[in-house]
């Protein structure tokens, strides 16, 4: 289920503390209150997770998992190591 964030449209409010999160289905109506002042809010860009790689899968590491490695040894041409 995705998490949407929200903030009221107009000013901060001491209820909701200007702006919160919720997670909603996909099929849920688009929401135009907040569930706790019910001022009028909008639905904020948010960032998204992504998986960082933090250094290259070694050859050793590729092939354990079960991966095909080939080295480059002429202009178009490649032998499995």
């Amino acid at each position: 289920m995705p998490i949407y964030e929200y903030a009221p449209c107009s000013g901060d409010c001491r209820v909701c503390k200007g702006s919160f999160t919720l997670n909603r289905p996909l099929s849920a109506p688009p929401l135009e209150k907040c569930p706790l002042c019910r001022k009028p809010v909008q639905k904020l860009l948010s960032s998204f997770s992504t998986p960082n790689l933090l250094k290259p899968l070694s050859v050793s590491k590729a092939k354990n998992a079960g991966f095909s490695v080939f080295h480059k040894v002429g202009k178009g041409e490649y032998e499995r190591q």
